[in-house]
């Protein structure tokens, strides 16, 4: 069975080094303090470790079931569901008047790694409630709030969002579904939503459904989309649940991982529903469940590869097989261990590097989110909305190829079940396509992104880059190996984006064309920032002489690796972006 320890000591690192938690002036942040985090971390890594990852494999192999119209989870996962709930781990960065616990945004992020990183599926449903609840606290009502949401951060009931349809997916402006309003001021939703995760289950009394639907008078396109909510069970004006609404479980979709996951078809047949936000402006609501979920798919990225990392470490140490080169390292044993070989250091850094850089992104990230919502803070709102298809795309991206290697890590024993790699690669698949899949990433952030308020928020990035790196030209220690390497990259990122600026207008296609490429191109250069704000960080603690000398000597080995064999890339990708769109759109349709 695969192994998972939560990575505490590293997250510590991020948040206490690096971040500089209680000393950021965020409302909220003055608690974090390293005793305070570590046993936050602490609890959620023995959850994680005891409960939520031996179910993993388990909820794999046995899936989810439809029977008699009830959605039946695998084995275990209802008593695990229970002890997330019991734990009030849902709440944990939610509003206390709702019954959270108001923390930072950021350590519900480090938790939510760790859950994910030990149970996906099973994490999925309380992340999609999750989802929902804050778009309900952004543009529900007085009542809507006090009635769908203490229970539904209590997990007593769960939240799901419905957005997509047999016949769209990216284009919602083609969405059918329709809300048919009532006098009593309800709507009768009618229509079919496809790929509903956590759509139905036997773990919550309730499911809160957050619909995109039509109603009259909204016109064509997304402009004519409200938002509703529409509940699995009507409540009752004293708070009981009500009558069955008139929504149905269609089928379970049949995927390629997730198993444990029920991922529905939802047929509204005349359900209740009520507007949530304003008539035809549904897509600003829901966008608040969305740019949400997708710094949580980034995360997803990583933590499937932190978790594929670690049981490849272990294989590699274990399996014995051939000698290394430069002479015998197990002399009692048949053949040296796996990890004494050079590929298989070479694979093992490059799921390091990526995991502990893309981490250190993710948390930076939850503090700009914190800084936006806890200090009205327009920049870290900015900053956060333009790196966000970036945490998305480039992190889910890397996080599946990453997971590969660390399958190919145990050679043909990778690609049998027993293993459990398989999985690990199977699950981290779906986070490349959902919540927006990476290529309109890549597009949301080329055609719209960069050229937010005059492409000030780029602007913004690229002097704090420059900022940093004057600002730490006299660390000698940091300056070959993490400096220079970061000004170049950054150059390869500006050349890209004026490369756009002088031939997007003429040439849309010449920008799109090599928008994916500017999407690691810009993600390189974040994990470039990251790293090199962490060998600050490392190598300040080791000039004091405080803590593990150990881990902080690990920290720079680790960023040299990245800064050295994958930063470089930049430059590959620039040259990719300028090659234009000729050759990409040369051949007529007919000739593929």
């Amino acid at each position: 069975m695969p192994i998972y320890t939560a990575p505490t000591k590293d997250m510590q690192f991020i948040l206490h080094d690096m971040l500089k938690a209680t000393e950021t002036g965020i409302p909220g942040y003055d608690d974090l303090d390293r005793d305070f985090t570590a046993a936050i971390l602490g609890e959620a890594g023995k959850l994680a470790t005891d409960v939520l990852a031996p179910l993993n494999a388990s909820g794999d192999a046995e899936g989810c079931r439809l029977e008699n119209g009830i959605v039946y989870t695998p084995k275990g996962f209802k008593a695990a569901f229970e002890a997330v709930k019991e734990g009030g781990w849902n709440g944990l960065d939610l509003p206390e008047e709702f019954g959270g616990q108001n923390l930072p945004y950021v350590m519900g992020c480090a938790v939510g790694e760790v859950f994910c990183s030990a149970n996906m599926a099973l994490n999925m449903y309380q992340g999609l409630t999750h989802g929902a609840i804050n778009a309900l606290v952004s543009h529900g009502t007085d009542a809507q709030k006090a009635t769908y949401l203490p229970k539904m951060v209590s997990m007593e009931w769960t939240g799901t969002m419905n957005l997509t349809e047999p016949h769209c997916g990216t284009d919602l402006g083609m969405i059918r579904t329709k809300a048919d309003p009532q006098e009593d001021g309800s709507y009768l939703i009618t229509g079919q939503k496809i790929f509903i995760s956590a759509g139905d289950h036997d773990m919550a009394e309730n499911i809160i459904h957050l619909v995109l639907a039509k109603a009259p008078g909204g016109g064509e396109g997304t402009k004519g989309i409200s938002l509703f909510v529409v509940p699995k069970y009507v409540i009752n004006d004293d708070g009981t649940l009500g009558e069955r609404n008139g929504v149905s479980v269609g089928s379970i979709e049949e995927k390629m991982g997730i198993h444990g996951n029920a991922t529905c078809v939802l047929n509204y047949d005349g359900a209740r529903g009520w507007l949530v936000g304003e008539l035809h402006k549904g897509m600003r609501a829901m966008f608040v469940m969305m740019n949400e979920a997708r710094l949580g798919v980034g995360l997803q990225g990583y933590a499937q590869a932190e978790a594929a990392y670690q049981n490849a470490v272990a294989y590699a140490k274990d399996r014995l097989q051939g000698r290394a080169v430069t002479g015998a390292v197990n002399k009692d044993g048949p053949a040296d261990p796996l990890i004494v070989h050079p590929d298989i250091r070479r694979s093992l850094m490059d799921q390091k590097s990526f995991v502990e850089g893309a981490r250190a992104f993710t948390f930076w990230g939850a503090h700009l989110i914190d800084r936006a919502h806890r200090l009205g803070d327009k920049e870290a709102d900015a900053m956060i909305s333009l790196l966000t298809p970036v945490i998305k795309g480039f992190q889910t991206d890397m996080g599946f190829d990453m997971a590969v290697q660390a399958q190919q890590v145990y050679g043909g024993h990778g690609y049998i079940e027993e293993w459990g790699m398989s999985q690990f690669v199977r699950d981290a698949r779906i986070a490349m396509i959902y919540e927006g899949a990476n290529g309109v990433q890549a597009l949301d952030l080329v055609g719209r992104k960069l050229a937010v308020d005059g492409g000030k928020p780029a602007m913004a990035f690229f002097e704090m880059v420059k900022s940093f790196i004057k600002e730490n030209e006299g660390q000698e220690a940091l300056k070959a190996d993490f400096l220079e390497p970061l000004k170049n990259a950054s150059k390869d990122l500006q050349t890209a984006m004026m490369y756009f600026m002088q031939n997007g207008m003429k040439n849309p296609n010449a920008a799109l064309a090599g928008s994916n490429d500017f999407m690691h191109l810009f993600g390189h250069v974040c994990l470039g920032l990251m790293w090199a704000r962490m060998g600050l960080a490392a190598q300040n603690a080791l000039d004091a002489g405080t803590g593990d000398a150990a881990f902080y000597e690990t920290k720079l080995a680790t960023g040299r690796y990245y800064m050295a064999r994958h930063l470089p890339a930049t430059g590959m990708h620039l040259a990719r972006i300028q090659s234009g769109a000729d050759t990409v759109m040369a051949l007529p349709a007919e000739a593929f």
